[in-house]
């Protein structure tokens, strides 16, 4: 799955849903965007399809950035974003757990 992952509203809106009880698994911290965080987060994408990631960067502009290229070199899509949290999703090949409404 090499294109960027192209979801609508109302399947964005359903993962929002899905996400919110969830907790933050990966958190990206004062060394920035290493390559050590790209391999957590795709390790639990491929565990568990959606997931919180906490971006603890002081300026805005440094933190839309790491939100950015952290769904660039995970294939995955930043659903939505809420100050420094935001929800990637990725599905499985084989077997999504998570069913998307048309």
């Amino acid at each position: 799955m090499n294109t960027p992952l192209e979801l609508n509203e109302r399947q964005k809106k359903h993962l929002r849903g899905l996400g919110h009880a969830l907790h933050p698994l990966v958190s990206l911290g004062q060394h920035g965007l290493t390559d050590a965080v790209v391999s957590e987060l795709d390790r639990a994408l491929t565990d568990h399809e959606l997931v919180k990631v906490r971006v603890r960067l002081g300026e805005r502009e440094e933190r839309n950035q790491a939100f950015s290229d952290l769904g660039t070199r995970t294939r995955s899509a930043l659903i939505a974003r809420v100050g420094h949290v935001g929800l990637y999703f990725r599905p499985k090949a084989k077997a999504s757990r998570i069913v998307l409404p048309v």
